[in-house]
């Protein structure tokens, strides 16, 4: 049990309770990015549903852990948002040099790679997404990167051209990217919480059902108090497994219905054996996240500095050349560019801080930036819109300050 999740004491009390039959229908992972909550919540939904002896083994082949380990299961339901990209790019680059180099730990990585494309797509399951005008689309494209799939997935042979690998990867690489920041939302839609709810109360076939949303603290209230009328009465023989980074952000009654299992942060020398594990990088001296956003087209380091000179260029009396700023940064695309950028314009005006005037505009900035944030992930406004509308509101913020 839990065999592919590394330095994490959480594990031993989830083994406990499962072989005890004493594990919740509701639990919260909580524990920091990169800590491997969602790895443990799928593991978990695949240790439930077992049917070998002994119960839960990795190398299990019953019908449901085949399923479950490709993560094509039709008992578990994935929802949440995700910066997805990162991980599928750092997997396809494993994978390819796994074949180029013929290694030992090609199947791994192989499946690896096909497994980190599927965290992607299970939340694009028609269950979650039937009521929305969108599905035809993401459907489409769900179905593109699935047949995409079938060329580099088991149990076929992979393709005797490594250039007709690197163009399949490059392909569903393509898709999934498409597929990511055209439908995934930062907070999920009240709809989708209540098709989970419909989709719970049906018999399941072959085992219990699991649904896993990822990132519950980014929930809008409507959509908390539906998913909380769930978890006052679970449905038989289905699962809900929440994870968080943020556990004091979720509501108090959610918490009182769920039964927590922490996370810890690991240390840089468990994280670099994750990541030679895991990505086969024994070269990169770095965290996990560190390691996934130097798979983004425009590094952090840059996005930082965009962010600084933006808010060095307000503070003296001068207007940003927004379209040339999103032209530096890549469009900001993936979206988790302008989420650092964000944090670089935030880190950037600390400064103010140092006078009583200053950290009075310090908090409205900060306000301000998440209004920005939200106006782009939840209201789907256009980022140069959004950084337009921030614009105007520093200047009125710095004026406060005698910046005029």
């Amino acid at each position: 049990m839990y065999d592919n999740l590394l330095y994490q004491n959480a594990t031993k009390l989830l083994k406990e309770d499962i072989l005890h039959n004493q594990f919740p229908q509701s639990v919260l992972f909580s524990g920091p990015q990169g800590s491997g909550k969602l790895t443990a919540a799928l593991e978990t939904a695949r240790i439930l549903s077992c049917k070998g002896n002994p119960r839960g083994k990795w190398q299990c082949d019953c019908s449901s852990c085949v399923q479950q380990k490709s993560l094509l299961s039709q008992n578990v339901i994935l929802s949440g948002s995700r910066d997805c990209s990162m991980e599928i790019a750092a997997a396809s680059y494993a994978f390819l040099r796994a074949v180029s180099n013929k290694t030992a730990y090609l199947a791994a990585s192989r499946y690896f790679f096909l497994r980190s494309v599927r965290k992607l797509t299970l939340r694009f399951n028609q269950i979650l997404w039937e009521d929305s005008d969108k599905y035809n689309k993401i459907g489409a494209l769900a179905g593109d990167i699935e047949e995409a799939l079938e060329t580099l997935d088991f149990p076929h042979e992979l393709p005797n051209e490594m250039s007709n690998i690197e163009k399949s990867c490059k392909q569903i690489l393509d898709l999934c990217k498409k597929l990511e920041d055209g439908f995934l939302y930062d907070s999920i839609p009240i709809s989708q919480v209540r098709n989970m709810s419909s989709w719970a109360h049906l018999k399941s076939v072959g085992g219990c059902k699991t649904i896993i949303i990822e990132n519950a603290d980014r929930m809008l209230e409507n959509v908390r108090n539906a998913l909380l009328k769930i978890l006052e009465e679970p449905p038989e023989d289905t699962f809900f497994i929440l994870t968080t980074a943020r556990r004091n952000a979720i509501m108090p009654t959610i918490l009182s219905r769920v039964r927590t299992y922490s996370f810890n942060n690991r240390t840089l020398e468990e994280q670099y054996e994750v990541i030679d594990r895991v990505f086969h990088r024994s070269d990169f001296k770095g965290s996990i996240n560190e390691y996934l956003l130097s798979f983004l087209p425009v590094s952090p380091d840059s996005l930082r500095q965009s962010a600084h000179t933006f808010f060095e260029t307000l503070r003296a009396h001068k207007i940003p050349e927004i379209p040339s700023l999103i032209k530096e940064c890549g469009n900001f695309d993936p979206r988790i560019m302008f989420k650092l950028f964000l944090v670089g314009i935030i880190d950037a005006q600390k400064s103010l801080l140092l006078t009583s005037q200053g950290t009075f505009a310090s908090g409205e900035i900060v306000a301000a930036i998440k209004d920005c944030w939200n106006n782009v992930t939840v209201y789907n406004q256009g980022i140069q819109a959004a950084l337009e509308s921030l614009v105007r509101e520093f200047i009125r913020i710095l004026r406060t300050i005698g910046v005029k």
